[in-house]
């Protein structure tokens, strides 16, 4: 009988503490996204902007993977209808999948992008650095940002944050089940919460190369 009541002194103790914690990255998430409320957009119905922003994301064997082709084809879109006239390929180029900023340049170009009309950021290491570098490298004041939806409201309200009057459109993502299932619990339990701090708290990017430097301004 006691050892009875002790379990379910655990369980609901457990239980407890799951939903509580379940309530604060609840929380989290929603205050993260507010600055993006209003800012999302299909491709469809994405606004025209001077620049469209894509993230980086894993590479293979030098050519992107399904949720970075997913970004880079919501850039060639806007670009081939004249909505967006440049594009900023932010990530990193040192990779542990490898050199995600020539994995998009060449993406782009084999999709009919041309080379001058790329910009690139090889320090772009989180979304918060690819945002706050946009801003003081290259100038951007005006932009879209090409991402996946449960990334989106992050990217958005960082991009924000850092002084870029910025919306986001959705991109898709040809991924496995599983795939998705871990990067959505990624953005919840580790990056919003990430994010949070870093709205509150801004830090400067980790590779300050080229702030306040000769490339400042050349997407203004």
């Amino acid at each position: 009988m006691r050892t009875n009541a002790r379990w379910r002194r655990t369980l609901t103790g457990t239980a407890i503490g799951v939903a509580g914690g379940t309530l604060v990255l609840a929380g989290v998430a929603a205050r993260v996204a507010t600055p993006a409320a209003g800012r999302l957009y299909t491709v469809a119905d994405a606004p025209a902007a001077p620049v469209v922003i894509v993230p980086g994301a894993r590479v293979r064997n030098g050519w992107p993977m399904a949720m970075l082709r997913g970004r880079l084809d919501v850039a060639v879109a806007l670009l081939a209808d004249g909505r967006a006239r440049r594009v900023l390929v932010s990530g990193d180029a040192g990779g542990r999948s490898g050199d995600e900023i020539a994995a998009m340049t060449d993406y782009l170009v084999a999709h009919g992008v041309g080379r001058e009309v790329i910009a690139t950021d090889p320090y772009g290491l989180d979304t918060y650095d690819t945002c706050l570098r946009a801003a003081q490298v290259y100038g951007v004041r005006t932009a879209v940002i090409a991402t996946q939806g449960f990334h989106l409201p992050r990217a958005v309200a960082l991009g924000r944050r850092a002084g870029i009057d910025l919306a986001g459109v959705i991109a898709e993502c040809d991924c496995r089940l599983r795939t998705r299932v871990r990067n959505v619990l990624r953005e919840y339990v580790l990056s919003r919460p990430k994010a949070l701090v870093e709205m509150h708290f801004p830090r400067p990017p980790r590779v300050t190369v080229g702030v306040g430097g000769a490339s400042a301004g050349i997407l203004a």
